[in-house]
């Protein structure tokens, strides 16, 4: 069991998603003294008995002032199990573009549904998302449970119908957990509910506790795009030449043939340097300076990759692309394709289909795609990128679609991963 979890809660507004998330930090004594003078006293402020334990979440002004979440807020907290990394994510259709951010790198799910309301329309568009991200596995908690006086018919209801839908997307039953839970009662949050007897699994937190997670994939194939190439000169290091990024994938050792991508140029790794000290090998998530045996023409956007399996270098590829910008996409646009630390023109050449989130349906070759849809495309750029497929390495399988004109992003994009409904669509 991995002794870290990295997780995504989603819901929509009003479903009680930063009060949950407030909830776990106050039960697991996970908020400094100072933080938590802060919220009760704004709390009394407003009138309230007992401490609103959203405003450990809503950290902006703005949000605070509107009761909702419009930014992904990080939260770091641990019991004596696990570790946590939380990313909230917001829950306005708006916001959906912030959504894909804070799950692109979670192992686990939290959606949210409000007990008196049931699956709705953001709840599936949010299920959608996390399948087509390939985040392994879901919990949905059925939020302010009191509300309808713990019944367990209605409990029941939601979640039959929320399973449903959920390996229709491509999720196996045992990868999708149901929990009956009230944030700010805290029912089945951290401690079992009295109110509940009807339940016996677990509460959310024991959950997240021993939910088995894959780790951080240190055995796919090595990938490091290459931010930036140090050169100090100085009479110390006359002849020094790094290359400084962060490990995407895999692990590199010193010793190891590579080759640079999308030159293909090879050479072999000679030093492994950081800012404590060199190192004999680096894994996924470590940001480390390569020195390499040859002296190759190498600028930031290549991509430096074992030789053993290389990524696959093309000007053209397919991708599912969750459209994210209030302009429409239509075939024919021209845009900037953002992969790794490289980016380069391009244009969208064909629309090939439209995914439905509510009705799991396909439309083939629509039109347009506007905010918040999900489409498979195919993509021309103007310089070849080295791609791996996403169900492979999420990290150079993903790419930004990006607005030439302004810079504003437009879509995320998972090169060569299916559409929720096809049949080879499974949750890795």
């Amino acid at each position: 069991m991995s002794d870290l979890l990295r997780l995504a809660t989603a819901g929509s507004v009003d479903d009680g998603k930063s009060t949950l998330v407030g909830r776990l930090l106050y039960d697991t004594k996970s908020v400094l003294a100072d933080t938590l003078d802060a919220v009760h006293r704004a709390s009394a402020d407003r009138g309230l008995t007992t401490p609103d334990l959203s405003l450990l979440v809503d950290g902006l002004r703005s949000e605070r002032e509107q009761g909702i979440t419009i930014d992904v807020a990080y939260r770091y907290f641990a019991t004596p199990n696990r570790s946590f990394v939380l990313a909230d994510t917001p829950g306005h259709v708006q916001y959906t573009r912030n959504t894909v951010t804070g799950a692109s790198t979670a192992q686990l799910g939290v959606l949210l549904v409000d007990a008196r309301k049931g699956v709705i329309e953001q709840t599936r568009r949010h299920a959608a998302v996390l399948a087509l991200l390939g985040v392994p596995r879901l919990v949905l908690a059925v939020n302010k449970i009191d509300l309808v006086d713990y019944d367990e018919v209605t409990f029941a209801r939601i979640a039959k119908e929320f399973t449903a839908h959920a390996t229709a997307l491509g999720y196996a039953e045992h990868a999708v957990v149901e929990i009956p839970v009230s944030a700010l009662a805290g029912d089945n949050v951290v401690d079992r509910s009295a109110n509940t007897p009807w339940y016996d699994g677990p509460t959310l937190l024991e959950h997240l506790e021993t939910v088995p997670v894959d780790a951080d994939p240190h055995d796919a194939p090595f990938r490091f795009p290459v931010q930036y190439v140090i050169r100090p000169r100085t009479p110390d290091h006359p002849d020094y030449r790094g290359y400084a990024g962060q490990v995407a994938a895999g692990t590199v050792r010193v010793g190891d043939d590579v080759i640079v991508m999308p030159s293909g140029l090879r050479t072999t790794v000679t030093g492994i340097d950081t800012a404590d000290g060199p190192l004999r090998e680096a894994a996924a998530g470590q940001s480390v300076t390569l020195m390499l045996a040859h002296d190759v023409d190498i600028s930031r956007g290549d991509l430096i990759s074992t030789t053993a399996a290389p990524p696959r270098v093309t000007g053209e590829f397919e991708a599912t692309v969750c459209w994210l910008s209030d302009k429409a996409l239509t075939p024919g646009m021209r845009v900037l394709v953002k992969h790794g630390t490289r980016t380069v023109q391009a244009v969208v050449t064909e629309l090939r289909a439209r995914f439905d989130e509510q009705d799991l349906s396909t439309v083939p070759t629509p039109g347009t795609l506007v905010l918040n849809e999900i489409g498979r495309v195919v993509v021309h750029t103007a310089e070849p990128l080295p791609l791996d497929d996403y169900t492979v390495s999420r990290r150079t399988g993903a790419f930004l679609v990006i607005d030439a004109a302004d810079g504003s992003t437009l879509a995320a994009g998972l090169v060569g991963a299916p559409l929720p409904t096809t049949e080879d669509h499974r949750i890795p």
